[in-house]
């Protein structure tokens, strides 16, 4: 899909929008590259830096710490994820194919974009899939949500709740069943590829259709909707 986009995300995420730059472009692309590498546990600006062959001081030019990069990419994806469903449903008016097609955006949002060549999106899936809970599961989540650092989520949440609610507006559980599609789209993946055993699905390479046919199977069960 070469559709050039900007995302807007929150100001308080970065110190310098790193969309703007070439080097804050730069700071996006191998900080992909380096976590989806080393993992974000031993993951630095310092290694970061000499990964981009540039310096410690020009990456917190950009981010305070290596906490907020993460939050801003995990961002960045869900704004992703978001602008997909909508150019996806455009012009759909079956309300069940509606929901059908968000899941599977859900599910394979990593295709890359080439006309965004800083973001490999295939990448950064797989640090949504490895990492993403750690930039929300954190001591200081009241805080920064009361900062605004997690709106682009709950956008996402509220598209997919708005589809639900659509289908069903007597379902009691809108928001509950579109954020757990999200958050069993990835765990699962994740399981397939490392804990199998905890799991019925299984992935090969970024073929996720078992996934997409379980989230289908527990959303329509659910909501009591049959072929």
């Amino acid at each position: 899909m070469a559709i050039g986009i900007k995302i807007t995300l929150n100001e308080g995420l970065y110190l310098r929008d790193p969309q703007g730059t070439a080097l804050g472009q730069k700071i996006i692309n191998y900080s992909i590259l380096l976590i989806d590498e080393v993992g974000f546990e031993a993951f630095n600006f310092k290694k970061l830096a000499i990964k981009m062959t540039s310096t410690e001081a020009s990456v917190y030019r950009y981010f305070e710490n290596k906490h907020m990069l993460l939050l801003y990419l995990v961002s960045w994806f869900w704004e992703w994820v978001s602008f997909l469903i909508d150019v996806n449903t455009m012009n759909i008016k079956d309300n069940r194919r509606r929901l059908e097609i968000i899941i599977e955006t859900l599910v394979s949002a990593s295709r890359e974009n080439p006309a965004i060549e800083y973001v490999n999106e295939s990448i950064l899936h797989r640090i949504i899939i490895a990492e993403g809970s750690k930039a929300y599961h954190i001591k200081k989540v009241d805080e920064e949500n009361k900062e605004g650092f997690f709106l682009n989520y709950k956008k996402l949440t509220e598209k997919v709740a708005d589809a639900v609610r659509t289908l069903d507006p007597q379902f009691p559980y809108p928001h509950a069943l579109a954020s757990n599609l999200f958050e069993m789209a990835n765990n699962h993946i994740y399981f397939a590829q490392h804990l199998p055993r905890l799991t019925d699905v299984h992935v090969e390479g970024e073929n996720f259709e078992e996934v997409e046919v379980m989230l289908k199977y527990f959303a329509f069960n659910i909501l009591r909707i049959n072929d």
